[in-house]
């Protein structure tokens, strides 16, 4: 998996969804239809600040938008009929949700509404959207999974600019997940969970692809790599579901730390907060928790924090 060992870090609780919020069951509809493994009375993902220090998430089979204050407190802010995967925040304070079942949303802070924003690329439906990241020009990108894998290698990878215009880079993902861009914004990293690995792709001038290649190559688990985040010198974060870890590569691909799960192995999706930006907060589906791990370099700030 990898050419040397990477040191490990410990993890410890900063949050847990309280019971009376786990609400679905086998019977929900998400839940049915996933492949076993699946946590059935919620699932966290979509871990994004804003600029005043809160952690924000989903909680996908529920229909749920969270906000988790600096005390570790959860708050329903939003709970609609819909399947929320990822969360991201605008430059100009808007949510914007990947929504499995909706497609892209975006969501008011304040009041708590939730309307589409883009469901269809032309006249064609999503196959099930799943996680997104906003360029510092304004450029959404976003995984277009839905029930891709090996057996189907048909999942996308889109780009919407500010003014409206919608191109799909790839299609031939199994199974893409989360994304993210290196510092100067040359090249998208994404998550192909099916597939073990991180796809890095090389945004071209005209803005097409070209010469997409294999970044990192896991191992083990019973999915696979799920949420990234970058840090200020180039390294990537990244949540293996599956495995109860969080790898941190440099930007050549090799390892420098494992972050163990000090509860069950559904790491889900990371983002960078705290103080110092210093703190790793991991959603952990399968105890429906968010852990938090002190690391040694501070997060690349979010096209949030900018001005």
């Amino acid at each position: 998996m990898f050419f040397k060992p990477p040191q490990d870090l410990p993890t410890r609780v900063f949050a847990r969804l309280p019971d009376e919020l786990r609400t679905a069951g086998p019977d929900n509809e998400w839940v049915r239809g996933q492949p076993g493994g699946t946590p059935p009375s919620s699932l966290l993902e979509g871990p994004s600040f804003d600029r005043d220090g809160n952690l924000w998430c989903v909680d996908l089979p529920n229909g749920r938008i969270l906000k988790v204050d600096p005390s570790g407190t959860f708050h329903v802010m939003a709970e609609y009929d819909g399947w929320p995967n990822g969360l991201k925040f605008h430059r100009d304070g808007r949510i914007f949700i990947a929504d499995y079942k909706h497609g892209i949303m975006e969501m008011d802070p304040v009041n708590g509404v939730v309307k589409p924003y883009l469901v269809r690329n032309g006249i064609e439906r999503f196959k099930a959207v799943n996680d997104l990241f906003f360029a510092a020009n304004g450029d959404l990108y976003f995984t277009d999974q839905g029930l891709t894998g090996l057996h189907d290698p048909t999942g996308r990878v889109f780009r919407v600019t500010p003014d409206g215009r919608v191109d799909c880079l790839l299609d031939n993902v199994p199974s893409p997940n989360g994304l993210v861009m290196n510092l100067d914004e040359s090249m998208l990293y994404v998550a192909v969970t099916r597939g073990n690995c991180i796809w890095r792709v090389p945004l071209m001038p005209h803005g097409r692809v070209a010469k997409v290649g294999l970044f990192v190559q896991l191992s083990g688990g019973w999915g696979g790599p799920d949420g990234v985040a970058m840090d200020v010198e180039g390294r990537l974060a990244i949540a293996h579901v599956g495995m109860g870890a969080v790898w941190v590569v440099d930007r050549l691909g090799e390892p420098v730390w494992r972050i163990r799960t000090c509860a069950e192995n559904h790491t889900t999706n990371v983002a960078y907060g705290g103080p110092d930006n210093k703190t790793l907060y991991i959603t952990e589906s399968g105890s429906a928790q968010i852990l938090i791990a002190d690391l040694d370099v501070a997060g690349k700030p979010m096209f949030s924090h900018r001005t």
